[in-house]
């Protein structure tokens, strides 16, 4: 993990306080529900993809796979935004060949989560564009605000060019193909039910931020319950999706970052 950043670990917590208190650096936290894992993009900010948090979303992973009380996994954000995708304010800050190292982070943060031993729900608090689209479409389950937020890949509206294994992700979790190219070649941004009624979405949930997460909690609660073999849930994980496995399951940043 990058020096000054992180996430919060909050395990032994078993419900928020209205007003948590953390370092003021910190990106994210981490909390136990029952045998859920619950991971927090925290503040009212777009949870641009930087390094950093993805470094800190990377370590939160390791923390979450090492637990052994660990059923299930759900990641959640704060504020209007569930992520905007990757920071592209940092990115024009730094010499070029620093891109490739953003890049090759996220690449492995889905390596990461292809290979998670514990089933993962992604609760889409809000908006999820891009990058950030990819991040909430490479957990298993998808649970969406219903009155708020959207899915947007936004590479064709902003002039960026598609990285290879986001392709291969969508193809798998974007199983219409009418629908895949109107959001990858038209810019749609998807609401909640029409990710639903396109089988992108698990579920779409009423209410508020704390609902959302509820409900994918509740979602993640019922697959751990399962009690299944973590290391068998991740290896059918990756059958599952050969494609974008092979993409990002030998990529250099792909070492699992120590706790």
């Amino acid at each position: 993990m990058m020096a000054g950043y992180g996430c919060l670990n909050r395990n032994s917590i078993t419900s928020r306080s209205p007003n948590p208190r953390m370092d003021k650096r910190t990106m994210c936290t981490v909390e136990k529900r029952g045998r859920v894992h619950l991971i927090t993009l925290t503040g009212a900010g777009e949870h641009r993809l930087s390094p950093s948090l993805i470094s800190a979303l990377r370590s939160a992973l390791a923390t979450v796979r090492a637990s052994p009380s660990a059923g299930a996994l759900v990641l959640a954000a704060e504020g209007k935004y569930f992520s905007n995708g990757f920071d592209q304010a940092w990115a024009r800050t730094v010499p070029p060949h620093l891109h490739d190292s953003m890049r090759g982070a996220f690449r492995a943060l889905v390596a990461d989560l292809l290979a998670l031993p514990m089933p993962s729900v992604a609760a889409v608090t809000g908006h999820a564009a891009a990058a950030g689209c990819a991040l909430a479409l490479a957990h298993d389950s998808v649970v969406m605000r219903a009155s708020r937020g959207f899915l947007y890949m936004s590479e064709v509206d902003v002039g960026l060019k598609f990285a290879d294994y986001f392709g291969e992700l969508l193809r798998q979790k974007v199983p219409d193909a009418a629908a895949r190219r109107d959001m990858v070649l038209g810019g749609n941004k998807m609401t909640a039910a029409e990710a639903v009624r396109l089988g992108i979405v698990d579920a779409a949930a009423d209410g508020g931020v704390e609902d959302v997460v509820a409900a994918a909690v509740a979602a993640a609660e019922g697959l751990a319950a399962r009690g299944w073999d973590g290391e068998v849930v991740a290896e059918i994980r990756k059958a599952m999706w050969p494609a974008v496995w092979g993409k990002v399951k030998d990529h250099p940043a792909a070492a699992r970052p120590r706790l």
